[in-house]
C-alpha cells in the first residue's frame, strides 16, 4: 500500500502480516516489541539495469518498531523506537511481472479449494453410503464429521483419532444427554411416578439413567475434604421400558427421564441415538479427558490443560482461523448469521454442521459439488506473497523471542533482535523455487498476456498431476464466462491449468465473477453497467445468450429465448429470463477469442490453435490479419509493449529511438503538475526476450502529427498499427502437389523466403563471469595463450568482440584466461616469478566461443565491474560525492521553491484549518494565514494531506500538487542515490563476481524446410519443400499461390473455420477491406458470398488452377484464398544436430543423448531386436562392440582403419561389465569358461 498514510492503510497484505504477528513478548512478558509502521524506499536500479546486470528488481523494506519493558526491576530500560531494515523485497514491474536475477518471472494464480465446510459422500466396501462434512480452515486443524457402517457419527481431528460426535459436543458445553438431545429436539422429558406407568411402558429410553452422589476425598497435601461427584449407570440407552425398569428408576431417586419421540422423525435422528450409545463419556470432564487421551496418547495432567487444548484447536485466534472467505462460505452454506469478524468456529457452527449432515443422511439435502466454482477460489499474487511473509515473519519471531530470553539483563535495541536474512530467505526461495513462480513466456505479446491470466490447480496446497482425476480436469458448467473451456495444455496438465475468460475478474474473496445484463419482466437493462456475479450468485438464474435479438426498448423480439440455467440449456419465456450474457465471446479466453470462425471448429483443434498462437515468433515485417475477431487491438494495447498517447497533443520530434509529444494541459493540470509539457518516450530497440525472440519498436507518427488520448505511437514486436500481428496473410490453395504435402506437410513458394515474409530476428545473449579463484584472479583479455592473431582480430583490449562482427562456429566472443591448477609453487619459483614475471604457461584459455546455433552479427556488448579502489581514486570519489550532494540539494530546493509558489497560488492569504504532520503535531496552527515563507519551511514528506483550508476544492488541489511534488522528489532522490552508489561501490553484481561481460548476437532466420508453420485453427504442419515461384500452381490471371495445404487435413479434423477464413480473406484482399468476425457471432455463409460477389470472385473460393511446370489446367477446382499463417518457435535451426566425436556416459561408455550434450544415437533394445529379426549377426556384433561400448576394441578398430589393416576381434562391451558388477553386487561370482 505505497503512497498511503498509516491511518489509510487497509488491514491486508504486508500490513496485516505485521499486525497479526506483533506484539512479540519474551517468555516472562517482561519485554514487548511492537509494530508501528513500515516504509518502502524507491528501488535502487531501474528495471532495465536489473535485467542487464542479472539483479533482482527490489525495494528496501524498513519497519518502525517500538521496544519497551513492563518489568519494574528494569527501570533503567528506556522505551526505544527504531527503524529496522527488514531486507529487500522483489517489486512488481508496471507490466505485472517480477525481475528475479535478471530474468522476468510471473507468479501464476492458483485455483484451490476454498476454506469453509464441504459435505460429501463415499461408499464402503460393502456398498453402504457414508456421508461426511469437512471443515477446511485458512489456518489450523481440520475437523471432519463422518458416518460409519453402523450409522454412528464420528469426528476426526486432523485426520488422526476418531471420537463420537457426542463426546465433542459434551466437551464444548453440551454436557448431559439431555443437553445433546435438546439441541436436536428429539426427546421428550417426562417425570417418573408409579401412577403414570402406562405413559412410559413400551417407550424407548433416549438417554442413560444415571444415579449421582457425592464422595468426600481427603487431599493429601492440605488435609482438606474435597467433594467429588460420582455417577453410576442404572439403565443404558435404547432400552424398551417395562414395569421393572420403572421401579429401578424410582428406587434410585431419579425424578425425570428422557424418552425417544414417537413422531415420524425418530428414524431421522437414529444417528444421534446410535452415537450416544457408542459414547464412552457422561460429562464434560470425562469428554475433555477422553479427547486429550485420544489426541496426545497420554493422560491429561489436569482438567484445565485438557480444556485449554480443545480451546486452542478450534476456538483460539492464534492457532485457528477460517479467514474472511471461510466464514463467508460457512455462513452461506449453513444459512447462519455469525458476524464476519468471527474467524474461529462457534458452537453454533458445529451443531449446524451436524444437523445438515443428519439431513444429508436422510436424503433431505444434496452433497456439495467440489468442482463447482463456488467451492474453489483463486489465490492471486498478493495473497501468495502475503502468506510467504507470514511464514518468514513467524520464523523471525522465533529468533526474536530466543534473543529476548538470552539478553535478559542487558540493554538491547530492536536492531539487535532482528535478523533480516530469515525473511529474505523465505521470499527469495518462493520466487526462485516455487512451482507457481514461472519464467515469463515472452515469445510474443499474446503469450505474455495469457501467462499473466493463467490459473493453475497445481502447486503448494493444490493438486498433483498424478492424483488429479477426470472430474477435476473436466469442464464444469460454472466455468461459463469464468474459465475458458478451450485453452488448456495438451498432455498431463490438461484441465489443471486454465485461462481466465475475456470478461472474468476475481473479486476480493478470490471467487471468479463474470458480467451479465440485468433482465426484469422480460426487459433487458441496456443502459446500466453490467453486474458481476459469482458462480454461487448464479444458482437458479435463467440466462439468455448475448446474441438474442432485442427491440429498441430492450425487450426480446422472440417469444422463445435460448437460455441456460446452471447445467441445463433450455428454451425459456422472456418473463422467466433473469440475466443476459454481455458478449458472445464471454465464454472464451483471449487466445480462443482471437480465432475467427471459432464456432465452425472442433474443440480439440481450437485448443491446439489457441495454444499455438502463443508460440508464434514475432516477424521482421509485421502484418495484421485481414480476417480478425475485433479484439486484436485490445490484446496489443493490454500487453503494454506499445506506447499510447496520454492525452491531446502534438508530436514535436521523432527518430528511431525517441518520440517527443507536447501535451496540451488545462490551467488546473498546469498548476498541479511538476513535469514539462513535452514528454519524451524511449523506444525499445533489439531487446532480447526470455524466449530469445526480439523486441524492436518503430515509430508510426511523424513530426507535426496531432495525437489523441490512447492513440498508438509505435509498432513492432508482433503488432502493426496498434493491432496484434503474429503472422502473415498468404495466398493459399488447398490441393495435393506431387505428394509433398502428404500428412500435413506444407509447400511454400520461394517468394515467401525472398521477400522475408517469414523472417524473424532472434537474439542470443552470452555471459562470462570473472571471479577470484584459489589460484588467483581470472582476467578478460585479448592476449590468449596459443591462439593465433587472426582468431583474436575482432577482440578489444578487454577481450570482447567488436559490435558489428559476423561470428561463426568456434569464433571467440569473450577472451578470458584463468590461472592453471598447478601444484603450489615452491619459494624459489615464487622468487623467480617475482623477478622475471609470470610465465605464459600458468594460465589456460577459458574463452567463450560461438556455438553452431548462434551464428550471426554482434549487436551489443557490455562490461560491468566492481570497483577495487586505491587511495587516489578514493580522493577523487570524495570530490565527486561532494559535487553530487550539492547538485541534489540545489535541485531539491528549486523543486520545493516551485511547490511553495504553486501552493501560494492556491491558498495564499487564506486561513488554515490546522495543518498537522503524520505524528499528529500541529505544523501550522488554526486560523493562521498562509504565507510563502511559511510554506517553504514545511517538510512535505511528513505532512498529513488533509484539512488545509475550509474550501474542499482548494484542499483537493493542494493534495494533488503535493502528491505530484513527492513523486518528482522521489524521482530526483532515486537518481541521486543510484549515482552515489555507482561512485562508491561501482556496479552491483551477483555475489563473488568481480566482472560481468555480456555479448548479444542477432540472427536473421529465414523460413526453411523443417520449420513448423500453423494457422489459427489448429492446422499445423512442417515445411517440406520450398518451390520456385514459377513452378507453383497459378490462378487464371497468372498469380502464383504462396502456400499449398493438403485438403485431407480438413474433413477429419473438423476445423472448417480455416475454409471460411480463406474465402473471406480473398475477398478482403481484393476489396482492400479488413473484417472483424467476433467469436460465436461471425459472418454467415450468405454474408461471405455477398463479399465474394462484390469482389468478383468465385463463390466459396472454388477456382481452377494451372500447373506451374506445364501450364496445363488442373482437372478440378480447388479452394483458393487468403489465409493467416504463423511461424512457430519450433525452428529447425534449434533442432538440427549432428555428432562426429562427442562425450560418452561414464558407466556404460555409450554416447550421451540430446543436442545440449552434443549426444549421438544409441542402439537400444528395440534396434537390437530388429537386427536379430533379420539374423544379421555380424552387423549386430559390430554394432554392440566396435561401434559402441567396447572401449579397447573401438580404439584398435580406429587404428587399423587408419593403417589399412584388418579389423580386430571384438572385445567385451562395457555394458556387459556393468551387468557383471550388478551380479557381483547381488553376491554372485561370474566366471568365463
Amino acid at each position: 500500500q505505497i503512497g498511503t498514510t498509516l491511518d489509510e492503510r487497509r488491514n491486508e497484505g504486508l500490513y496485516k502480516a505485521f499486525e497479526e504477528l506483533f506484539p512479540i513478548t519474551d517468555s516472562r512478558n517482561n519485554f514487548v516489541l511492537e509494530f508501528i509502521d513500515y516504509t518502502i524506499d524507491p528501488p535502487r536500479y531501474s528495471i532495465e539495469e536489473c535485467i542487464d546486470r542479472g539483479l533482482t528488481f527490489k525495494v528496501p523494506l524498513k519497519v518502525k518498531l517500538k521496544l519497551y519493558c513492563t518489568d519494574t526491576d528494569h527501570e533503567d530500560f528506556e522505551t526505544i523506537v527504531q527503524d529496522v531494515y527488514f531486507g529487500n523485497i522483489p517489486f512488481m514491474t508496471p507490466k505485472g511481472s517480477f525481475v528475479i536475477n535478471g530474468a522476468e518471472r510471473i507468479i501464476v494464480s492458483q485455483l484451490h479449494r476454498s476454506p469453509g465446510v464441504f459435505f460429501g459422500q463415499s461408499f464402503h466396501s460393502n456398498g453402504t453410503k457414508l456421508y461426511s462434512a469437512r471443515v477446511i480452515p485458512f489456518k489450523g486443524s481440520w475437523i471432519e464429521f463422518t458416518t460409519d457402517v453402523n450409522n454412528v457419527l464420528y469426528a476426526y481431528i486432523d485426520r488422526k483419532k476418531k471420537l463420537p460426535v457426542t463426546t465433542l459436543l459434551r466437551a464444548i458445553g453440551y454436557e448431559s444427554d439431555r443437553d445433546i438431545l435438546e439441541i436436536f429436539g428429539i426427546a421428550d422429558e417426562v417425570k417418573v411416578s408409579k401412577s403414570g406407568l402406562k405413559k412410559y411402558v413400551g417407550r424407548t429410553l433416549a438417554a442413560r439413567v444415571l444415579r449421582s452422589w457425592v464422595d468426600d476425598f481427603v487431599d493429601e497435601d492440605t488435609g482438606e475434604l474435597v467433594p467429588i461427584e460420582r455417577n453410576e449407570v442404572i439403565l443404558e440407552r435404547d432400552i424398551i421400558l417395562d414395569k421393572g425398569h420403572i421401579d429401578e428408576i424410582i428406587d434410585a431417586g431419579v425424578e425425570t427421564i428422557l424418552l425417544q419421540k414417537e413422531d415420524g422423525n425418530a428414524y431421522d435422528h437414529a444417528l444421534i441415538y446410535n452415537t450416544l450409545q457408542k459414547d464412552p463419556t457422561n460429562s464434560e470432564v470425562e469428554a475433555i479427558r477422553h479427547i486429550y487421551r485420544q489426541l496426545r496418547t497420554a493422560e491429561a495432567p489436569d482438567d484445565e490443560t485438557a480444556r485449554g487444548m480443545i480451546e486452542k484447536l478450534f476456538f483460539s485466534d492464534q492457532r485457528y482461523s477460517l479467514g474472511h472467505v471461510g466464514r463467508f462460505r460457512i455462513n452461506s452454506r449453513l444459512k447462519l448469521n455469525i458476524p464476519e469478524g468471527m474467524m474461529v468456529l462457534t458452537k453454533e457452527d458445529i451443531v449446524s454442521i451436524i444437523t445438515t449432515l443428519i439431513s444429508l443422511v436422510n436424503s433431505k439435502v444434496d452433497v456439495d459439488d467440489i468442482d463447482h466454482l463456488s467451492n474453489r477460489r483463486v489465490r492471486t499474487v498478493g495473497e501468495q506473497l502475503s502468506n510467504q511473509f507470514s511464514v518468514g515473519l513467524s520464523r523471525m519471531a522465533r529468533t526474536i523471542r530466543e534473543r529476548m530470553n538470552v539478553r535478559d539483563n542487558e540493554v538491547f535495541t530492536p536492531i539487535d533482535l532482528i535478523n533480516a536474512k530469515t525473511l529474505s530467505a523465505v521470499i527469495n526461495s518462493f520466487f526462485g523455487t516455487s512451482q507457481l513462480s514461472q519464467f515469463m513466456d515472452q515469445t510474443n505479446p499474446l503469450a505474455e498476456v495469457t501467462h499473466k491470466r493463467r490459473i493453475s490447480a497445481l502447486g503448494p496446497g493444490g493438486l498433483t498431476r498424478e492424483r488429479a482425476g477426470f472430474e477435476v480436469r473436466d469442464v464444469h458448467f460454472t466455468h461459463y464466462g469464468r474459465l475458458c473451456p478451450i485453452e488448456t495444455p495438451e498432455g498431463p496438465n490438461i484441465g489443471l491449468i486454465s485461462s481466465l475468460a475475456v470478461f472474468a475478474k476475481i473479486n476480493a474473496l478470490g471467487f471468479i465473477e463474470t458480467p451479465y445484463r440485468n433482465v426484469t419482466g422480460g426487459k433487458v437493462n441496456i443502459t446500466d453497467a453490467p453486474i458481476y456475479k459469482t458462480a454461487e450468485q448464479e444458482i437458479d438464474q435463467v440466462i439468455a445468450q448475448a446474441n438474442a435479438s432485442l427491440n429498441e426498448d430492450g425487450t426480446f423480439e422472440n417469444d422463445r429465448i435460448q437460455s441456460r440455467s446452471e447445467a441445463d440449456y433450455l428454451i425459456a419465456q422472456p418473463s422467466r429470463v433473469t440475466l443476459m450474457d454481455v458478449a458472445p465471446n464471454q465464454i472464451a479466453s483471449i487466445a480462443a477469442s482471437l480465432i475467427p470462425f471459432l464456432e465452425h471448429d472442433d474443440a480439440n483443434r481450437a485448443l491446439m490453435g489457441s495454444n499455438m498462437m502463443r508460440q508464434a515468433v514475432p516477424l521482421l515485417r509485421t502484418d495484421a490479419p485481414i480476417v480478425g475477431t475485433g479484439i486484436e487491438p485490445h490484446v496489443a494495447r493490454d500487453s503494454r509493449t506499445m506506447i499510447n498517447a496520454e492525452g491531446e497533443g502534438k508530436v514535436t520530434y521523432v527518430d528511431a529511438i525517441t518520440i517527443k509529444v507536447k501535451y496540451t494541459k488545462t490551467e488546473e493540470e498546469e498548476l498541479v503538475s511538476f513535469d514539462d509539457n513535452e514528454k519524451t518516450y524511449s523506444l525499445t530497440k533489439f531487446q532480447k526476450t526470455n524466449q530469445r525472440t526480439c523486441i524492436n519498436i518503430q515509430p508510426i507518427v511523424r513530426v507535426g502529427d496531432k495525437v489523441t488520448k490512447g492513440q498508438v505511437l509505435c509498432h513492432g514486436y508482433a503488432t502493426e498499427n496498434g493491432e496484434l500481428a503474429i503472422g502473415r496473410n498468404l495466398k493459399v490453395a488447398f490441393m495435393p502437389w506431387k505428394g509433398y504435402n502428404f500428412e500435413d506437410a506444407i509447400i511454400l513458394s520461394e517468394r515467401v523466403v525472398r521477400e522475408d515474409l517469414f523472417t524473424s530476428l532472434h537474439i542470443a545473449e552470452h555471459v562470462v563471469n570473472v571471479r577470484e579463484t584459489t589460484r588467483g584472479l581470472e582476467e578478460l583479455t585479448a592476449d590468449i595463450p596459443n591462439i593465433s592473431e587472426t582468431a583474436t582480430k575482432d577482440l578489444d583490449e578487454n577481450g570482447m568482440v567488436r559490435i558489428g562482427a559476423h561470428v561463426k562456429n568456434g569464433d571467440i566472443l569473450i577472451g578470458k584466461i584463468t590461472p592453471k591448477g598447478e601444484s603450489d609453487p615452491t619459494p624459489e619459483e615464487k622468487l623467480l616469478r617475482a623477478i622475471f614475471g609470470e610465465k605464459a604457461g600458468d594460465v589456460k584459455d577459458a574463452s567463450l566461443k560461438t556455438k553452431p546455433a548462434d551464428v550471426g552479427v554482434v549487436i551489443g556488448k557490455s562490461l560491468f565491474s566492481k570497483t577495487i579502489k586505491d587511495r587516489k581514486a578514493k580522493t577523487t570519489d570524495k570530490a565527486d560525492l561532494a559535487k553530487l550532494d550539492t547538485n541534489f540539494e540545489k535541485e531539491a530546493y528549486a523543486l520545493k521553491n516551485i511547490l511553495s509558489t504553486k501552493l501560494y497560488q492556491i491558498i495564499g492569504g487564506k486561513a488554515s484549518k490546522g495543518v498537522k504532520n503524520i505524528l499528529g503535531e500541529e505544523v501550522i496552527s488554526k486560523s493562521e494565514k498562509f504565507t510563502k515563507k511559511m510554506l517553504l519551511g514545511i517538510d512535505f514528506t511528513l505532512i498529513d494531506p488533509y484539512k488545509w483550508t475550509a474550501s474542499k476544492e482548494n484542499n483537493i488541489l493542494v493534495n494533488r500538487t503535493i502528491e505530484n511534488y513527492l513523486r518528482k522528489y522521489n524521482e530526483i532522490y532515486g537518481e541521486y542515490r543510484r549515482e552515489r552508489f555507482s561512485i562508491t561501490v561501482g556496479d552491483e553484481l551477483p555475489n563473488g563476481v568481480l566482472q560481468l561481460a555480456k555479448v548479444q548476437i542477432a540472427q536473421k532466420r529465414k523460413v526453411k524446410v523443417g520449420d513448423k508453420l500453423a494457422g489459427r485453427h489448429g492446422n499445423k504442419g512442417i515445411v517440406s519443400r520450398i518451390v520456385k515461384e514459377e513452378d507453383m500452381p497459378f490462378l487464371e490471371d497468372g498469380t502464383p499461390v504462396d502456400i499449398i495445404l493438403n485438403p485431407l487435413g480438413v474433413p477429419s479434423r473438423m476445423n472448417l473455420g480455416q475454409i471460411y477464413e480463406t474465402i473471406l480473406g480473398w475477398a478482403g484482399q481484393e476489396l482492400g477491406k479488413k473484417y472483424f468476425t467476433p467469436v460465436f457471432d461471425g459472418a454467415s455463409i450468405d454474408q461471405i458470398n455477398a463479399e465474394t460477389d462484390e469482389a468478383g470472385l468465385p463463390r466459396l473460393g472454388q477456382t481452377y488452377l494451372y500447373d506451374g511446370g506445364t501450364g496445363e489446367r488442373f482437372e478440378q477446382t480447388a479452394t483458393v484464398g487468403l489465409f493467416y499463417m504463423l511461424k512457430l518457435s519450433h525452428l529447425i535451426d534449434d533442432k538440427m544436430h549432428s555428432r562426429s566425436i562427442g562425450p560418452y556416459s561414464l558407466i556404460t561408455q555409450q554416447p550421451l543423448g540430446g543436442k545440449a550434450q552434443n549426444g549421438g544415437q544409441r542402439l537400444g533394445e528395440m534396434e537390437v531386436w530388429a537386427l536379430e529379426g533379420y539374423g544379421a549377426s555380424n552387423i549386430l556384433q559390430e554394432m554392440l562392440t566396435l561401434k559402441s561400448d567396447d572401449v579397447i576394441g573401438r580404439a584398435k578398430a580406429f587404428e587399423s582403419i587408419v593403417k589399412g589393416k584388418d579389423l580386430p576381434q571384438a572385445g567385451i562391451p562395457e555394458s556387459f561389465n556393468v551387468l557383471l558388477h550388478e551380479l557381483n553386487g547381488l553376491g554372485l561370482k561370474v566366471t568365463f569358461e
